[in-house]
């Protein structure tokens, strides 16, 4: 009988694997949504997607298109652990308020279904994190965040690798 304080065999060592992170999703809500994903190998990819409806298709065709496409990126994420999105307050005008309540709607009860957990930044933090000022322009915006080595195409993008940025920066967000 081995006596109790012996060693085992030698145990090799694991080979060494990068960091893996949970996959983080930001979203800048509306008929344009921008987005930012960093996957498991914290590698950060980015874009923006139409939800404007055809001629031919109602108006919850845009949410139901959202919807898919959610599920869509938490499929090539694999392990979506978060969702962030830019929190708006006020709207320049009622369709505008009416159209990110809608996206909002979805989002959170597609999160739920899925127990993905998600918040909303205000926009005030978003802005004040890229650019130093809580009321930046869009165009400050996106300056600041190609300062930082991103190409965005347009203030949606920019302003999802922001919140991404704010939320997964050790120092400047919630890491």
């Amino acid at each position: 009988m081995p006596a109790a304080r012996a060693s085992g065999p030698p145990i090799t060592a694991p080979l060494p694997v990068a960091p893996r992170h949970h996959a983080v999703l930001a979203l800048d809500l509306g008929t344009t949504t921008g987005w930012a994903l960093r996957g498991q190998d914290g590698g950060i990819t980015s874009g923006t997607i139409s939800f404007k409806p055809s001629r031919f298709e109602g108006g919850g065709m845009r949410y139901l298109r959202f919807r898919s496409w959610l599920t869509e990126m938490a499929g090539l994420a694999s392990s979506l652990s978060r969702i962030a999105f830019e929190e708006v307050r006020a709207h320049a005008g009622t369709d505008a308020a009416h159209l990110y309540g809608g996206f909002l709607a979805h989002l959170s009860a597609w999160s739920e279904e899925r127990g993905i957990a998600y918040e909303g930044v205000p926009v005030a933090t978003i802005k004040r994190f890229a650019t130093g000022r809580g009321n930046a322009d869009k165009a400050a915006m996106i300056a600041a965040i190609q300062a930082r080595g991103f190409a965005p195409a347009d203030d949606n993008e920019a302003d999802a690798i922001a919140i991404l940025l704010w939320l997964t920066d050790a120092q400047g967000g919630r890491a």
